[in-house]
């Protein structure tokens, strides 16, 4: 089985979701073009290029480190983004709101994801992090995104004149708005951190799960007698 640490190849049915992703992506952008919308357009060329994040960093030949990140977190991403063009496009003609939360719900729970890979993977080879502390960057990594989106929205609505935080003046739709965008963040956040905490350490999983929980106990072990060694102190292992 392999290790988070090492790189990994890409599955068939990987690469066949990426690249139907990226079709509809192109698709998306192309629509916004030929009916003049520039804002629909960019939106297009920027998800495309989100899609790559995991091709482009092969450009360093599997020397950087972020190689090693599981390509599922790529995966999560680009049905992420193909599902983002498609609330837009709602969104702007219909008014059914649920389409907007999840898809907040669905971005918590991703970052989360990838976050807990990115916090292991960065610690190093030699170097374990515990799930603990990952699974606590991997909470506060989506958190973070989360404001940053909002502030991106605060922006645009303030300096172009776009409603993407609904505000108005005379009321709190925008607060609304704002606060429900983070609470379902949050919570998509919170499942996700567990849910990657339990499945990368053997608790859930598929059929390697007894092989992998092993792994993790033995790992475990020897990090704490390495640590009492490092005290001076005898193990009684």
């Amino acid at each position: 089985m392999k290790k988070l640490n090492q790189i990994t190849p890409i599955p068939k049915a990987h690469q066949i979701i990426w690249w139907v992703c990226r079709a509809l992506l192109l698709a998306f952008s192309v629509y916004g073009m030929l009916n003049n919308s520039v804002t629909m357009f960019l939106m297009g060329l920027f998800a495309i290029a989100f899609s790559h994040m995991w091709d482009m960093w092969q450009l360093f030949g599997g020397k950087s480190f972020i190689t090693r990140v599981n390509y599922f977190s790529q995966t999560l991403l680009n049905v992420f983004l193909v599902y983002s063009c498609v609330v837009y496009i709602l969104n702007t003609r219909t008014n059914i709101h649920f389409f907007d939360i999840l898809s907040h719900f669905s971005s918590g729970f991703i970052a989360t994801w990838f976050g807990y890979d990115f916090a292991v993977v960065f610690q190093g080879k030699k170097r374990h992090l515990s799930p603990a502390l990952a699974s606590f960057f991997a909470l506060t990594f989506s958190m973070f995104i989360a404001v940053a989106w909002e502030l991106y929205e605060f922006t645009m609505d303030r300096v172009y004149g776009y409603v993407l935080q609904t505000s108005d003046i005379i009321s709190e739709v925008g607060l609304v708005d704002t606060m429900t965008d983070f609470i379902c963040c949050a919570v998509g956040s919170v499942l996700g951190m567990f849910l990657v905490a339990f499945y990368r350490n053997g608790i859930i999983g598929g059929k390697n799960r007894k092989k992998l929980r092993a792994e993790v106990v033995a790992r475990s072990k020897q990090d704490k007698k390495d640590e009492l060694e490092l005290l001076g102190i005898e193990s009684d292992q």
